[in-house]
């Protein structure tokens, strides 16, 4: 199997994957003020939960987009596995045209959830990740990536109407029972959850109206179970999709390497 991780700006998420399984995946806190070895005991407790031998590595890749923070990383992977990952960027092979005004800034993130997606599910593709910021990326049926859109996350929303309105509290996040909420905390957990909701179904709509087709429809992150089975239109949860697409880049950018195959 490769150790494949993602670092977002909350969590990161570690997994080890191979061909035909993925076999866990984790999430730790994202942490600017943490040191390589901090990370690698990180590692190491993962491992060590698992059951998971630094030899049944068969190497790494990350995908990045905390850039002060990669190279941190890069050294966890290589105090505990022996071995130097693969990093995302640009210059490396995915399979995609990516037709955007400066391709080099898009997150790699993005382009990871693409490749997976565009292999796994019929395009055009609509892929959505949420998580600190809410991104709705598109890839055509020819398999180029034409761009999305970037909205704020369900908990940065929920914050910022906190911290801006001295009346609302800080609350946790979750779907409420009612659009038409009784009390304070339910009615601003009714605006943010189903506010998104309807958002991300109006994109969609927006999306296919550009496109001049339907499209498939496929999330990840942690908060997308929760959120897309109350969407209008038909959303494939896929909790694995960024690993998968680091499988994926991890096997065109380093041979010998088997071509991935999920049911």
């Amino acid at each position: 199997m490769i150790l494949a991780i993602d670092m977002g700006n909350t969590n990161i998420v570690i997994g080890g994957i191979d061909a035909t399984t993925s076999y866990f995946v984790e999430r730790v806190t994202t942490n600017h003020n943490k040191t390589g070895t901090e990370y690698a005991i990180d590692l190491k407790n993962i491992f060590e939960i698992r059951g998971i031998s630094p030899d049944d590595i068969g190497g790494a890749i990350i995908s990045s987009v905390v850039p002060p923070l990669t190279e941190v990383l890069a050294e966890a992977v290589e105090i505990i596995c022996h071995r130097r990952p693969l990093i995302v960027g640009s210059g490396m092979k995915t399979g995609l045209n990516i037709l955007m005004d400066n391709p080099k800034t898009v997150g790699s993130d993005l382009i990871v959830d693409a490749v997976a997606a565009s292999n796994e599910y019929p395009c055009p593709v609509v892929i959505i990740d949420m998580g600190t910021a809410t991104t709705l990326s598109v890839v055509d049926r020819n398999k180029n990536y034409i761009g999305g859109v970037i909205l704020p996350g369900l908990r940065v929303s929920l914050d910022s109407l906190s911290s801006k309105t001295a009346q609302l509290p800080y609350i946790s996040l979750a779907v409420p029972p009612k659009v038409i909420a009784k009390n304070t905390v339910d009615c601003m957990r009714s605006g943010v959850v189903y506010g998104n909701i309807d958002m991300i179904d109006g994109i969609i709509d927006r999306m296919e109206k550009e496109l001049g087709e339907p499209v498939s429809v496929v999330a990840t992150g942690g908060l997308a179970r929760f959120v897309t089975p109350l969407c209008r239109h038909r959303i494939v949860y896929d909790d694995a999709l960024l690993l998968k697409g680091l499988y994926i880049l991890y096997t065109k950018n380093v041979s010998p390497a088997p071509r991935a195959s999920y049911a």
